[in-house]
Order: C-alpha cells, then sequence, then structure tokens
C-alpha cells in the first residue's frame, strides 16, 4: 500500500512511524514533511494548505491512502477533492470540518445531539460580548470562532479580563478567525482527550490523553498548541473511554449523518471532568498534537489498516489492542515561543535520545542547514517514552530529553504529574 501523510508536525511524524512500520505498506509519502519524518518516508515540497498541489501529488505517486494530518487542508476540503477522484482519505470533508472551523456551528451541534457541554452565547461584536459576560457572572471563557492554532481559548477569572479578551479578538488580534466570539460558562476539573477513529457510523476509541496547553509549569502562562501528553489521561480507564465515545462521539455522528455529513476521520474530543460527568470543552476533526505522540506507541496493533477501514466505511467496532503502562511527549519549544520563535539554532543530542530504550523523539519545527537538523518553529520537537506506570514512563521521558538541546530550548519539567494545564 502506498499512502501519503499530509503535514509536516511531530503528529505527522508519530504517524509516518507507525505506518511504515505496517507490514502492509509499501511506501510512506509526506508533503511537506520535515527532516525526520524524511528518513522513514519520502517528503515532497508540497505545503499542506495547497490543495491543489496535494490532488495532483496524491494522483501522481498513485497512492492507495492520503492520512491528512493538520487541520487546514481538512477545512479547505482536501479531503472531498481526493475522494472526488476516488483516492481512499483519512480525514473529515470540509462540511464536518467545520467542527474545528467554526466553534459555534460546534456549540450547535452539540446542542442539536443533547450531548452535555458548558453554557455559551454567540457574539458578533463588543456590546453582545459584554451582555454575554455579564450573564456568566464575569469568570468565564472567551472563543475565538475560527482556526487560531490552539490559541484561540482565553480563561478569565473576571469581568475586566473577559471583556479586554473580547476586545482584543474582535479587534483582530487572530484575524478573521475573532470576528465571532463564543463565550461560555467557566466549567471546573480535569482536562482530558478522547481521540475515536470513524467511519461515519461506527466509532472505536483510541487510548486516552491530557495535554499540557500552557507554556508553564503548573498550567501558568499563555496557551500554546501544547507542551507535552500523557497517555491514559489520569482517572480515564478504558472502559470509561468506550463510555464516552458511546455518549458524545456517537451521538455526535448520528446528528451530522442526519444533516447528510459523513465524518471519517480520528474525531477529538477535549473534555472536562466536571462533577456532574464528563462535558465537552471542543471537538478537533484530526490526530491531536501532542496528544498522538504519546497515544500511538501504546498501540499493539498495526494502524494502517484500521485507517483504511475508516477511509472505506469499513470500520469494525471491536476494542483495539492497547499495550498497559503510560507514554508520556515532551515537547521542547523554542526561545519566545508561542508568541515567537527562533529558527536556526543546532539541535544535539537527538541520536543520544532516539536510541533510549521505548523512546522515540518525533520533530515537529526542525530543518537542515549546512548538513545539521536546527529549530524551524516554534515547537520543535517531541520527546516520547513508555513505561509500566506513569512516574516510569515519565522518568524515561525526562531522561531522554535531557539529552536533546539547542540554544533558547524551553520546555515544562511537569508534564505527566498532577499538574493541570
Amino acid at each position: 500500500m502506498r499512502v501519503l501523510i499530509v503535514g509536516s508536525g511531530g503528529r505527522e511524524h508519530a504517524l509516518a512511524a507507525s505506518i511504515a512500520a505496517s507490514p502492509h505498506c509499501l511506501e510512506v509519502h509526506a508533503a511537506p514533511g520535515n527532516p525526520g519524518i524524511s528518513m522513514i518516508a519520502k517528503c515532497h515540497p508540497v505545503v499542506a494548505d495547497d490543495i491543489e498541489g496535494l490532488v495532483a501529488l496524491s494522483r501522481d505517486l498513485a497512492v492507495d491512502l492520503v492520512v491528512i494530518g493538520p487541520e487546514v487542508p481538512l477545512v479547505l476540503g482536501l479531503a472531498d477533492e481526493l475522494r472526488h477522484i476516488g483516492i481512499a482519505t483519512f480525514g473529515p470533508g470540509a462540511a464536518a470540518a467545520k467542527m474545528e472551523g467554526s466553534k459555534a456551528f460546534t456549540k450547535q451541534l452539540l446542542d442539536a445531539a443533547g450531548v452535555d457541554t458548558a453554557e455559551s452565547y454567540t457574539v458578533t461584536d463588543f456590546a453582545g460580548a459584554k451582555l454575554a459576560i455579564g450573564a456568566l457572572g464575569g469568570a468565564c471563557v472567551v472563543k475565538a470562532d475560527g482556526l487560531a492554532a490552539g490559541k484561540g481559548v482565553i480563561v478569565c477569572d473576571d469581568a475586566t479580563e473577559a471583556e479586554r479578551a473580547a476586545e482584543e479578538l474582535l479587534g483582530g488580534s487572530l484575524g478573521s478567525a475573532g470576528s465571532v466570539l463564543v463565550i461560555e460558562e467557566r466549567m471546573e476539573g480535569p482536562e482530558v482527550s478522547v481521540l475515536a477513529l470513524c467511519d461515519g457510523e461506527a466509532a472505536v476509541p483510541l487510548p486516552s490523553a491530557r495535554d499540557y496547553k500552557r507554556i508553564g509549569e503548573g498550567g501558568t502562562g499563555p496557551n500554546t498548541g501544547g507542551m507535552g501528553a500523557i497517555s491514559p489521561a489520569p482517572g480515564v480507564s478504558d472502559e470509561q473511554a468506550q463510555q464516552i465515545v458511546d455518549t458524545v462521539h456517537k451521538p455526535i455522528l448520528m446528528e451530522l449523518t442526519r444533516r447528510g455529513i459523513r465524518f471519517s476521520g480520528c474525531l477529538y474530543a477535549g473534555l472536562m471532568l466536571t462533577e456532574t460527568g464528563p462535558r465537552v470543552l471542543e471537538f478537533n476533526v484530526r490526530f491531536g498534537d501532542p496528544e498522538t505522540q504519546a497515544v500511538l506507541p501504546r498501540l499493539g496493533e498495526d494502524l494502517l489498516p484500521w485507517l483504511m477501514a475508516c477511509a472505506k466505511g469499513e470500520l469494525e467496532e471491536r476494542p483495539l489492542k492497547i499495550y498497559g503502562g503510560s507514554a508520556v511527549a515532551i515537547v521542547l519549544a523554542s526561545r519566545g515561543y508561542p508568541e515567537s520563535s527562533e529558527s536556526g539554532n543546532p539541535i544535539s543530542g537527538l541520536a543520544d535520545a532516539s536510541i533510549m530504550r521505548d523512546t522515540a523523539v518525533f520533530q515537529a519545527g526542525t530543518a537542515i542547514a549546512n548538513g545539521k537538523v536546527v529549530t524551524a518553529g516554534g515547537r520543535v520537537l517531541a520527546v516520547v517514552a513508555r513505561g509500566t506506570d506513569a512516574d516510569g514512563a515519565r522518568a524515561a521521558a525526562y531522561a531522554a530529553a535531557n539529552k536533546v538541546s539547542f540554544d533558547g530550548m524551553q520546555r515544562r519539567d511537569d508534564i505527566g504529574s498532577d499538574s493541570q494545564g
């Protein structure tokens, strides 16, 4: 089987590693990929939002399956274009991808499906935002409606903070993503991520995970795309993950079907475990990053046939085989992230970290300069390790991460601990 992976991050590197290990895989291609991916796949200089170029590449390579990693090409309709020319594709079409492209649409969908979520208001101007903030008692969450690379959610402690956040977003701090806002009640409890493989009707849970979104230890500082992850999420058993899929993912699939929309791909539910049970914070329509880097090493069977079954609408609802124990992924980021990033700093220790037992290094914001791997983005790479329990996985991951260094490197030292966020 020839497979093309769309994207260039750590998530795509983890997917490439899993797919390349499959006995069903003949060739792995990536567009555009990164230096780490290029060690196990042939990379092509076509960026992830070049829909026409990706369709042409898929046709020229005569691939059997395209796996779409990032959200942007999904929202732009890449999966629709590929299916139109008969190429099996893992990833939803544009109509279903609107769940990530518009938080307001997602709230409507949740209400229609009867899935528990936070009380919310959708507004388009500052006057409406002030009314919504007041109705929620001041402490609330202000969300940009559109795609914002994981940085469009602002948790506010009082009305002053919330009004400032709303004013900045409506004023264009995130471009058009903030022209519409969803302002919702602030829920309390630990956050977890439950991802499920879906073919439009069937849904099979992947191992649960918890990601750490804030830049600082203890869940402090601004939001990022994610500074690390642990799988399974503390307090979420495999049985509970199945219950969440039955009560969250499947009702959403049914509501989409009722609207004439088929969801084929990975449906990611971000949830808060409140005193009254799991409540939905958000949906993503693709594998999470960095959750994928922690989840995939725990799979005890070949991922590729599952991806193809989703693409063909032939998913069998049986549990995935999962390794016991835990996995921890630690993101190493460049100086200035998330507001900015540095590029061109040589990275040392990659080989030393990679050869450690039950450990992997998944590259993201990297490039080759003068024959060396250098930084080329905010989140540079993730170091991942498995262990018999959370403490063992965490110790192994940090032991490997200690081997890697580059100028301006920053990381959190509490990934996999009880710290929230």
